[in-house]
C-alpha cells in the first residue's frame, strides 16, 4: 500500500474530488483492469498522446484519487484473523477514528451513519492478535461498545468500482 509517488506515505484519509473527467475515467478503468498495462496501450485505446495519460496519472495519483497497488486474499497469505468491527462511541467519532488508523492492521476506517459510529477492517496474523487489538480499541478514550464480525472466508474482493468509465467514458474521450 506504499507508493513512491508520496515518500512511502500510506493512502490516508480522502478529500473531496477533483473534476475527474472521461479521459481519466477511462484511465483508471484501464489500470483497475490491468495495473500494469502500458500508457501507449491506454492512449490508443482513449485516443490521446503517451505524454496526456502519463500527465492524467500522476495527476490523479498525486490527488489521491488513484493507486495502483497488489490487491491481496490476507487469508490466503496467512492471516487467520480478519475481522470488520463495529465501534460505538460517547462523542465525535473522529478523534478514535484517527487513533486507529494510524494502526498498521486497520485497512480501513470509516466514520459511519447508523447502529456503530465507526466500521474498522482489521488484519490479523491469529485470533489471539485478533483479540488484542479489540481490546486495545476498547480502551481508547471515547469508545462505548465494539461489536466484531470474524471473517470465516473471503468471497468476494473487488476494486473495479470506482470509474464505471465502461465504452461510454471512452466514446466520451474521443
Amino acid at each position: 500500500m506504499r507508493s513512491d509517488r508520496d515518500g512511502g506515505a500510506r493512502r490516508g484519509a480522502v478529500t473531496l474530488p477533483r473534476h475527474v473527467d472521461a479521459v481519466d475515467k477511462a484511465i483508471i478503468e484501464a489500470l483497475q483492469k490491468n495495473g500494469r498495462e502500458a500508457f501507449r496501450r491506454i492512449a490508443a485505446e482513449v485516443g490521446v498522446s503517451e505524454a496526456t495519460i502519463r500527465a492524467r496519472y500522476g495527476r490523479l495519483c498525486e490527488d489521491n484519487i488513484l493507486q495502483v497497488t497488489g490487491i491481496t486474499n490476507p487469508l490466503g497469505l496467512g492471516f487467520d484473523a480478519q475481522a470488520m468491527v463495529g465501534v460505538r462511541t460517547a462523542g465525535a467519532p473522529e478523534p478514535v477514528a484517527d487513533e486507529i488508523a494510524k494502526w498498521d492492521e486497520a485497512d480501513y476506517v470509516v466514520v459511519t451513519a447508523g447502529q456503530f459510529d465507526l466500521l474498522v477492517e482489521l488484519v490479523c496474523e491469529d485470533r489471539r492478535h485478533l483479540l488484542d487489538l479489540t481490546n486495545r480499541i476498547r480502551a481508547l478514550d471515547g469508545v462505548v461498545s465494539t461489536e466484531s464480525f470474524l471473517y470465516l472466508e473471503l468471497w468476494k474482493q473487488l476494486y473495479d468500482w470506482g470509474a464505471r468509465a465502461g465504452e461510454a467514458a471512452l466514446a466520451e474521450a474521443r
